[in-house]
């Protein structure tokens, strides 16, 4: 009797991811365009197929550079298509106005159109506004990096001096000295909306925002992550940069990231030093709020290379910024390095503690001063929380969890939609990483 030979098994091809975003290094300038990078390299390594395109025509416009910086490498499995035209100014200024792609739709549509199986819209502001949720077929996903869907200024930031709790933006658009945008009183948002499968809030506070200022969509809560090669503390066994103990802030000096407020509670009573790592159109100001204080320094743009010994020997890293976060980096770089976190009750920071236990938050001078204080003399206690903190990293913001459940989202829209083949593929891709992801 012959025995029969094994079938091999049928082989399901890649998932094919499309990621379509306004930045991306380096044509960037903050958060978004990183994440997006991180993600798409961390979608390469599950095994989907990536295509990352995006809009220089945007930089351009608002840098005011007329050439583009070469790309960075990218690993196996990333493609990036970089968008640009003769005009980058009319043509952002056109998206801006009009909230659809008039110079770039035919380029994206030619691009989507050659077959994915999901399309993930990030920051599309300038990319395409809510027009280029039309193009493509596809499991649609869109994840909201600022409150550009219900902010015109992205930021909920009302005449660049105040927490927004009620719409003026005509006014507000015009103290940001950016023209208004017309779509915006058109509906064409909502309507736009109706090709998204899911909106995706990074924190809680996101999606609260988006209901308070009336985006009636229900957004998915997925939490952000640090990429897996990312994860190992770079800063261990590191000698401290500073030769006192000291206190942390990375990020951009501008008003809306709240220094103002800490650096007049920063006096001589204080055991520690303050640390400054930015720089930012309100630098100037803040230097001269700072003048005569001896214990705060500026250190102006620090290598990214040398931020993980500035986080590995901080007491603490301060987060004090006046307007929403969505999910700020900085907060996961920081505990991966064992350091706790020092926030303002604002936006996404109460989820964050409370989540990791990895910090303290404050409302005004004197809380801040308290955990100021407390941090700065009691060592058990700041090794606590930053141990807490760094054990978060590795479990619920790791590349592995926010996998598992991006890839359960993608399998119960397309299975919402009837796209067997995606199902198919997720199954591969989940079987084949050993992960268990909810409904799958």
């Amino acid at each position: 009797m012959v025995n029969p030979q094994p079938v091999p098994p049928l082989r399901v091809a890649p998932l094919r991811v499309a990621l379509v975003t306004t930045f991306y290094p380096p044509c960037n300038f903050g958060g978004d365009g990183r994440y997006v990078r991180s993600f798409a390299h961390a979608l390469a390594r599950a095994g989907c197929e990536v295509e990352v395109i995006y809009d220089a025509d945007a930089w351009c416009a608002m840098t005011g550079h007329s050439e583009i910086p070469p790309p960075l490498p990218e690993p196996p499995g990333v493609t990036v298509h970089r968008l640009s035209s003769r005009w980058p100014t009319g043509s952002a200024m056109l998206t801006q106005q009009t909230g659809t792609p008039v110079v770039q739709k035919a380029a994206i549509k030619a691009l989507l159109d050659r077959g994915f199986d999901v399309i993930h819209y990030h920051n599309t502001s300038l990319i395409g506004g809510p027009g280029v949720w039309a193009l493509g077929d596809a499991v649609k996903l869109h994840t909201a990096h600022e409150h550009w869907l219900v902010c015109a200024n992205h930021v909920l930031w009302r005449y660049n001096r105040e927490l927004c709790d009620a719409r003026d933006c005509f006014k507000c658009s015009m103290t940001f000295h950016r023209p208004p945008q017309l779509w915006r009183s058109t509906g064409v948002l909502e309507r736009e909306a109706a090709h998204v499968d899911a909106f995706i809030a990074l924190s809680h506070s996101v999606a609260e925002n988006h209901r308070a200022f009336g985006f009636t969509r229900e957004m998915r809560a997925m939490a952000s992550f640090l990429p897996a090669d990312e994860t190992e503390a770079k800063g261990a066994g590191t000698p401290a940069p500073h030769p006192r103990p000291y206190f942390l802030f990375v990020g951009r000096l501008e008003v809306i990231k709240g220094l103002q407020d800490v650096i007049p509670a920063w006096d001589e009573t204080i055991p520690a030093d303050l640390l400054i790592a930015g720089e930012g159109t309100y630098g100037a100001e803040l230097r001269a709020l700072a003048a005569g204080k001896s214990n705060v320094h500026f250190l102006g743009q620090v290598d990214p290379a040398n931020l993980p010994a500035l986080y590995r020997n901080a007491r603490a890293l301060i987060a004090c910024s006046l307007c929403y976060e969505v999910f700020p980096m900085v907060a996961l770089e920081a505990f991966r390095e064992a350091t706790p976190l020092i926030a303002r009750d604002l936006g996404p920071y109460a989820q964050i503690l409370d989540e990791s236990g990895g910090g303290l938050l404050f409302t005004d001078a004197a809380t801040l001063r308290n955990a100021v204080t407390a941090l700065a003399t009691d060592t058990a206690l700041r090794d606590r929380l930053g141990t807490a903190g760094q054990a978060a990293t590795a479990t619920r913001w790791s590349e592995a969890t926010a996998m598992r459940d991006y890839l359960a989202l993608v399998r119960e829209v397309a299975t919402h939609r009837g796209r067997s083949e995606t199902v198919a593929r997720v199954d591969a891709l989940v079987d084949g990483l050993g992960i268990n992801a909810p409904g799958v």
